[in-house]
């Protein structure tokens, strides 16, 4: 029996749906979260953040407590509630693509990615940014 050559970029057929070579369904529950939900969660969040940093903090640059409010967050719901307090309500969870729990440092790394901002404007097929797939996470619906 032989082995098949391995693939090359750009060999793979093109997915049907985002979430497809991952094994997750194209809608309902488990589906990966479409754009819309992703912009709404974050702005929550960031709304969210910008609160306390602002209204108590305040002082000469109140956008970076806003920073590490929303760094706080994220690193503190993620593994505790499955997602940031925006996530949960717009109905997503970040999940692992291994399965499980998604542990500390997946939060840690993802959100140190997303606050970079850039890692998040490259997205595969499957519509994970790069914080995503460097942390092996996926962001799908609850």
């Amino acid at each position: 029996m032989t082995n098949p050559a391995p693939q090359r970029f750009g060999d793979l057929e093109p997915s049907e749906w985002p979430g497809e070579r991952l094994g997750l369904p194209d809608t309902g529950p488990r589906s990966v979260a479409r754009l819309g939900r992703r912009v709404l969660a974050i702005l929550i969040d960031w709304g969210l953040a910008a609160l306390p940093a602002y209204l108590l903090i305040g002082g000469a640059s109140p956008e970076w407590w806003n920073y590490l409010i929303f760094a706080a967050m994220q690193i503190l719901f993620i593994p505790t509630i499955g997602g940031s307090i925006g996530h949960r309500i717009t109905g997503l969870r970040v999940v692992p693509i291994a399965g499980g729990w998604v542990g500390l440092w997946r939060p840690v790394a993802r959100t140190a990615l997303l606050c970079l901002v850039i890692p998040v404007l490259v997205w595969d097929s499957d519509q994970r940014g790069f914080h995503d797939k460097i942390a092996g996470t996926v962001l799908v619906r609850a």
